[in-house]
């Protein structure tokens, strides 16, 4: 017999509510042994109906609800049992205490969603869709999730496996049955359904730069002279005070990093030293680590103190600056303008009088936008996107269709099932699947 498994689902500590849950054969009978509700029998149990009543088995006692899923319409497509108790931390340890000493086993990380996967509750992509959920941290993060969720990739990589299946069908077909002589007619319908899967997979690879953007954020470097304003321009933008802020030039020696969300989409801001000619050896290794920081943003920021001319330190910075997308930022426009130098792209503020913050901010957004399709699948998951990139190249290796035999043919169809079979999990290897899984927190 399967196993029964039991965890607490909610967060850890002191709350509203706390839920544990148990699935498997025993799920009920252990539930009715240790709950009791009027005239509720094993008999006369209605699913997916809440019960009203209380926990109490040795000591431990709530008045609580219980709700039961039968099999196989539950999450993970096993009796399921849920209950829904007072929120406090011993309570919850105590009631899965006393389930476990009932005859379940404590679920290991993420074995309630490998449940519903194997049970064909969820394909692969839809499980790491609500990891993606879990640890969103934007707007665009949880969007991005939930398409994995509605199971969009999943639909569009099931369909080109099933295509593969009927070719590689075909193809067995002429090698077992021979004298039909359907060999040329099935190779060109393999090399048109090829062409036609390159386009899709392509396709599909589009977003990926946007994609690395929703889920590590848009990462900007705020550059230019010392003490023109840079860390009290990230003070400005995050609202609170994180970078130290003097009048002594050089104070910021080392990369600060901090982050806010805006309009759904993360930013992280880089804060550096101030790029200037210096024999200070901390201060030359910050100056280093600014310039790093400027090649690897998405947007630079260059800070500009608009009370003074432009200088030809300031032209040096602004030659690496304009080698990259970038937005000049002229400061302390609460000081009388004293600008001798005409940008393309720029935005005036002062940091002292929190002027011009939300219109830089508004600017940011525009800069970041992409210019993908909003109804496009973007694909924010490394592993997915490797898979896809293998699957393409396989294809891109295939020349000469015409002039390959059959069976290779069909070995290679057959690879590059099992290489789309890593997105969906049909074909997926056991290893794979635990590592999923294990990312999972407990009782989920």
């Amino acid at each position: 017999m399967k196993d029964t498994i039991a965890s607490i689902s909610t967060a850890s500590g002191n709350g509203a509510i706390g839920i544990v849950r148990i699935s498997g054969p025993k799920a009920l009978d252990i539930a009715l042994k240790l709950f009791s509700c009027k005239k509720l029998k094993k008999n006369n149990i209605e699913e997916r109906k809440m019960y009203l009543g209380d926990f109490s088995s040795n000591g431990i006692k709530d008045s609580c609800l219980m709700v039961y899923f039968k099999a196989p319409r539950s999450y993970t497509g096993e009796d399921m049992i849920e209950f829904q108790l007072h929120g406090g931390r011993y309570l919850c340890e105590g009631v899965l205490q006393e389930i476990l000493n009932s005859g379940a086993r404590l679920a290991e990380n993420g074995e309630f969603s490998k449940l519903a996967f194997l049970n064909g509750k969820m394909s692969l992509d839809k499980a790491e869709g609500i990891i993606d959920l879990i640890e969103a941290e934007s707007e665009q993060e949880i969007k991005a999730g939930y398409e994995l969720v509605k199971g969009k990739l999943f639909q569009t990589v099931t369909q080109i496996q099933d295509q593969l299946l009927e070719k590689i069908a075909l193809l067995e077909m002429t090698i077992d049955y021979p004298e039909h002589d359907d060999e040329p007619l099935v190779k060109n319908q393999v090399e048109n359904l090829l062409e036609k899967v390159k386009d899709q997979i392509q396709n599909l690879l589009l977003n990926v730069k946007y994609g690395k953007t929703i889920k590590s954020g848009v990462n900007v470097a705020l550059v230019g002279k010392t003490n023109v304003g840079k860390s009290s321009l990230l003070n400005s933008l995050l609202g609170e005070e994180r970078a130290i802020v003097t009048n002594i030039e050089g104070t910021t020696r080392d990369i600060v990093k901090e982050s806010f969300v805006y309009k759904g989409v993360k930013f992280n801001f880089i804060d550096t030293a101030g790029i200037r000619q210096s024999d200070d050896i901390v201060e030359k290794l910050g100056i280093e680590k600014s310039k790093e920081a400027m090649k690897s943003a998405d947007i630079v920021l260059f800070v500009v103190d608009s009370s003074k001319n432009f200088d030809n330190e300031d032209i040096e910075i602004y030659n690496q600056v304009k080698k990259f997308k970038h937005i000049v930022v002229l400061n302390k426009t609460d000081i009388t303008i004293n600008q001798n130098f005409q940008f393309d792209n720029f935005i005036e503020i002062s940091c002292l009088n929190n002027m011009g913050i939300e219109s830089l901010k508004e600017k940011l957004y525009q800069n970041s936008i992409s210019l993908s399709s909003p109804n496009s699948l973007v694909l924010t998951n490394q592993r997915h996107i490797q898979a896809l990139e293998e699957a393409l190249n396989n294809i891109k290796n295939l020349n000469d269709i015409s002039n390959l035999s059959t069976d290779i043919l069909a070995f290679e169809l057959k690879r590059l099932w099992g290489i789309l079979g890593k997105i969906t999990g049909v074909s997926e290897n056991e290893k794979i699947i635990d590592e999923i899984f294990s990312r999972f927190c407990l009782g989920k």
